[in-house]
């Protein structure tokens, strides 16, 4: 079974950092593309950002676009999400997901506020 387990997540302050892990287990996750999205309170999922299986190519929503950086770690079947300058609208949680089948697994709550 597809395993994608998110951490990392908790409160911080506007203008802080956090960096968000994604464990992944059952499939073979080197030949797979990989997004992070996000639902806050009330709203929609929005995808944040996506990279490419080998970690060569990476792309960003508008909103998260360079604060955010999306990395990989094939050896260790590990996504991350570097998040810095965050913002209270950045408040969601955060879930990591195959790119090509929209699999997801357990999210990690980020709250921004002071």
């Amino acid at each position: 079974d597809v395993q994608l387990q998110a951490s990392g997540g908790g409160l911080v302050q506007p203008g802080g950092s956090l960096r968000l892990s994604c464990a992944a287990s059952g499939f073979n996750f080197s030949s797979y593309w990989m997004t992070w999205l996000r639902q806050a309170p009330g709203k929609g999922p929005e995808r944040v950002s996506n990279i490419s299986n080998n970690g060569k190519i990476t792309s960003y929503a508008d909103s998260v676009k360079g604060r955010f950086t999306i990395s990989r770690d094939n050896a260790k079947n590990t996504l991350y999400l570097q998040m810095n300058s965050l913002k209270p609208e950045d408040t969601a949680v955060y879930y990591c997901a195959q790119s090509s089948t929209g699999v997801r697994g357990q999210g990690t709550l980020v709250t921004v506020s002071s």
